[in-house]
């Protein structure tokens, strides 16, 4: 052996790269994306398309065909209401899942799924994975689904 396996056994260094000594809490790491993801999105998209509505409704995005208005609706629905139902845990896949639908549609129809250049989707995509993680796994034992009996 040389360099580091030289002061080290072969488990102690795989013990360290694993980083084994740290203890694992998946529901602390679910509590973790709610508190970051769903505040931001209501501070940052949401509140403001809220408070700019009139001024947006006839001109926002309509990937789906369905009326800028309809569009604008349900992107704030999700981006306010969603948003702070998810931070709090509560119908968290259910608020994942509209918020799965509301970033691919961004990501994939308004941003082209450009993830470089002007106008890009990077930060829809990443809401995006991140949503597909809360429906995917729920919001854990740190959730008021959980207090509700949700299946964790």
């Amino acid at each position: 052996m040389d360099g580091l396996g030289y002061f080290l056994g072969m488990k102690d260094l795989l013990r360290l790269l694993f980083l084994n000594f740290l203890p694992l809490n998946k529901d602390l790491g679910l509590l973790l994306l709610r508190l970051v993801f769903g505040p931001y999105m209501l501070v940052a998209h949401g509140w403001p398309k809220l408070m700019g509505f009139s001024d947006k409704v006839n001109s926002f995005p309509d990937p789906l065909g369905i009326g800028s208005p309809a569009s604008l609706t349900l992107c704030v629905a999700f981006e306010v209401f969603g948003a702070a139902l998810l931070t709090l845990g509560l119908l968290t896949r259910f608020n994942a899942l509209a918020g799965v639908v509301t970033m691919a549609v961004a990501f994939f129809l308004v941003h082209e799924a450009q993830f470089m250049g002007q106008g890009n989707g990077e930060l829809a995509f990443t809401y995006l994975a991140a949503y597909l993680a809360l429906l995917i796994s729920g919001g854990g034992r740190y959730s008021l689904d959980a207090r509700l009996g949700a299946k964790l």
